[in-house]
């Protein structure tokens, strides 16, 4: 595809962290009430992944929240789809794609701390700790990358690439020519 510049996950390589962070993650839950919270749309890859690695019996729901515009995360967050149960005394497993300036997952946390979360943790495939403008603990991280446009498992530019079966990133040309 002449739109990547470079692979930097194989799908291989994206499986074999899957199953890394869902031995780890039920390790940590085993006597717990977990609750998956996927982040659509770029964690449903992964989410999906996730909760057939982690052998336990748990519930999930998913939230869509933005803060992006294309290729640039505004800073301004806005939930466009809610979860549709009570979390309250449930512990929650944050699913994200990707965490760039921290934003979004910071807003979030403190919201699901509002509607009374037991715990909430996060677990990302893909973090850029150069972009991050708020300090946040991710307690399972599949990948920290340098700060590329990245496509592919749930990634996307203008909602295209995002059924990639790696992570690649995107080639220059397809966004500076917008």
């Amino acid at each position: 595809m002449s739109d990547i510049k470079e692979v930097i996950f194989s799908e291989e390589e994206i499986q074999n962290k899957v199953k890394e962070l869902g031995e780890k993650i039920t390790e940590d839950y085993k006597d717990k009430d977990l609750f998956l919270l996927g982040i659509l749309k770029g964690a449903v890859p992964f989410m999906a992944d996730i909760m057939r690695k982690i052998d336990l019996n748990l519930e999930y729901d998913f939230m869509d929240v933005s803060s992006y515009q294309g290729t640039r995360s505004m800073g301004e967050v806005r939930i466009l789809k809610d979860i549709s149960t009570s979390i309250v005394g449930k512990d929650i497993l944050i699913v994200e794609d990707i965490i760039d300036t921290g934003i979004t997952l910071s807003y979030l946390t403190k919201v699901l701390k509002s509607r009374g979360a037991n715990s909430i943790e996060i677990v990302t495939m893909l973090s850029k700790p150069s972009r991050r403008k708020i300090d946040l603990p991710v307690k399972y991280n599949g990948f920290e990358i340098e700060d590329y446009f990245v496509i592919g498992y749930g990634m996307d530019y203008n909602e295209k690439y995002r059924a990639l079966p790696f992570i690649g990133i995107l080639d220059e040309s397809v966004y500076s020519k917008q």
